[in-house]
């Protein structure tokens, strides 16, 4: 027989003594201590199993942790009811102080069911869930203040306070059975036998509540009676309901499309809730014929919910506006990075298409290229041709060498294939290539210079792909220099994050269209100076090492290239995931 059912076992033959006791043993002293000490010593257990819960089921921590709070008001309701009869051996006074501790103690559950801790920690918002909890508890509290406190301390009215009480409580557990109802119904494994047994503990509960405050109304009630059977049952399946979800692995569950739907539905009935304040005020100005004292009461209490709830609706409101500012925030940043993913593919597929159409071509004018070379250096170089001849060979030398160049370009543009790389000084290759311009600026009024952070991280790459990379920059930024005049070229290499970043900045006239200069065949230079090809190479270089070029327009006049490269580890991770 498994412990689970032993356990059933026990309790079942324990009911039936409890009951057996209660109702054949006759009233006095003994039954009164067993009535009053049993159910705190039981409450007492309850309280200390959903806190030991709190312990081991980490995820659901304070889902546990106000069902023991909810536990230990109980618990100290029914220990002011023991202090006064075996203490003081006297009944209960009516109203009791006590009685808004019972009242209370309820909030605590539905706070707990309202945290949805079977959902993933994303669906959950810990700061609002909190602020709900509080208007929770205090839209309560202004209902017991509203409705029962009026005839407790106000202007006594023992009747009218007990059915007020009664009436009210009532309402209270049913909506703590609805609301355990509908968990149970939307969620599935383990949580869904979590919520079952509290809803059973909490039915059983509310059932014998009304019991119990029946036979108080029709003086039939007394501590240790056969009427706190049903109540002691109650307490015993929250005891196991604690006792079962300890042993169980209470991972996160999906919930139904009900529930998803009951869920949203949460926050309009909290708001149709605080509508209500302004209608119980007109109630009470209107309507309410009882003394003038009693409603200037309720209109005093309904006055301080409304502001303390809107205070609440305010800074729900906040937290709601600044969650939603950070989301388009991330929106926009998720948008940015899209378009810059989406230009990338298209760059890069019509880098490779144009790479594939123009190897072939290259080679195939290369060699009938060298020989008009060849064949125009010699035309040129007879002494029997006239001056006009001689000009016009070495035009055709001219632009046939023009066209070699180009093919050479092509012939880099298409080299597809990834090269070996090593851990590189990225910062002395921006120095080196800055060096080798120093005879071209010499002499005009053009001033280079080089910031490279001290201890910059190594990159993974082929020095002289970057090399040539970096001459390419450089050289079309002293061009764009030499059309203004001169002015000035700063090269800048830093860690940021896990990237190495380098810049090339001048103060020449920035591009026409930066967003195209990547474009195979684009260029802003003279006829016969570029070719178009060289920042398309480049590009393709930067892709091949797992990094990101970008150019813009400063404000103040000049282009920035941006080249962003992962530092040596994260780039080892790149590589990896880029060969496999």
């Amino acid at each position: 027989m498994s412990s689970a059912r032993k356990l059933w076992l026990v309790a079942a033959a324990l009911t039936v003594a409890v009951g057996a006791a209660e109702l054949l043993m006759p009233r006095g002293p003994a039954m009164t201590a067993f009535g009053d000490l049993f159910p705190l010593l039981l409450l007492t257990v309850a309280t200390i199993a959903f806190f030991r819960n709190a312990f081991l089921q980490k995820k659901s921590r304070m889902f546990w942790l106000l069902l023991g709070f909810g536990c230990t008001l109980w618990a100290i309701n029914t220990a002011v009811w023991t202090y006064y009869e075996l203490i003081l051996k006297q009944a209960l006074p009516e109203p009791c102080a006590a009685d808004v501790i019972l009242f209370i103690h309820v909030v605590p559950f539905m706070a707990a069911v309202a945290l949805r801790p079977h959902r993933t920690l994303q669906d959950r918002r810990a700061l609002l869930d909190a602020i709900n909890f509080l208007m929770l508890l205090i839209w309560w509290v202004f209902l017991y203040a509203f409705i029962v406190f009026p005839d407790q301390y106000v202007i006594l009215n023992a009747s009218v306070y007990s059915r007020n009480y009664d009436l009210l409580y009532l309402l209270e557990n049913l909506v703590l059975v609805l609301i355990l109802g509908i968990a149970a119904t939307s969620t599935r494994d383990n949580w869904r036998r979590v919520y079952w047994n509290l809803f059973v503990a909490s039915a059983l509960y509310a059932l014998g509540s009304e019991m119990i405050n029946a036979a108080i109304a029709r003086n039939q009630y007394s501590s240790g009676s056969i009427y706190d059977l049903v109540f002691l049952v109650a307490v015993g399946w929250m005891i196991w309901a604690a006792l079962s979800a300890g042993r169980m692995n209470l991972a996160y569950s999906r919930t139904t499309d009900f529930a998803d739907r009951w869920v949203r539905l949460v926050p309009r009935m909290a708001m149709i809730a605080i509508l209500s304040l302004p209608l119980l005020g007109l109630w009470a100005l209107l309507a309410d014929h009882e003394a003038p004292s009693l409603r200037k009461f309720r209109l005093l209490v309904t006055l301080a919910a409304t502001l303390v709830l809107g205070l609440f609706v305010f800074l729900k409101q906040f937290l709601l506006d600044r969650q939603l500012i950070h989301l388009l925030d991330q929106s926009r940043q998720s948008y940015e990075n899209l378009e810059r993913l989406q230009s990338q593919l298209v760059q890069k597929e019509k880098l490779a298409s144009l790479g594939q159409l123009v190897a072939g071509a290259a080679h195939e004018i290369n060699n009938p290229l060298a020989a008009i070379l060849g064949y125009s250096d010699l035309l040129a170089a007879q002494s029997s041709l006239k001056g006009e001849q001689t000009a016009m060979a070495q035009k055709i030398g001219q632009h046939a060498r023009r066209t070699r160049d180009l093919v050479a370009d092509l012939l880099s543009f298409s080299q597809q294939s990834p090269s070996e790389k090593v851990l590189i000084d990225i910062g002395a290759l921006v120095q080196r290539a800055l060096q080798m311009h120093d005879v071209q600026i010499r002499g005009k009024n053009i001033r280079v210079e080089a910031i490279v952070e001290p201890g910059l991280p190594r990159i993974w790459g082929n020095s002289n792909q970057l090399l040539q990379t970096f001459l390419h920059l450089t050289e079309n930024a002293i061009d764009a220099l030499n059309e203004v005049g001169g002015g000035a070229l700063l090269a800048t290499a830093q860690h940021v994050g896990t990237e190495v970043v380098v810049e090339f900045a001048d103060s020449g006239p920035g591009m026409a269209d930066p967003q195209r200069v990547f474009d195979p065949f684009y260029t802003t230079k003279p006829v016969g100076k570029g070719t178009g090809l060289g920042l398309s190479a480049t590009y393709g270089v930067v892709q091949d090492h797992q990094g990101q070029i970008t150019c813009r327009n400063k404000t103040e006049g000049g282009a920035v290239f941006t080249l962003r490269f992962p530092a040596a580890a994260q780039a080892a991770i790149a590589v990896e995931a880029g060969g496999s």
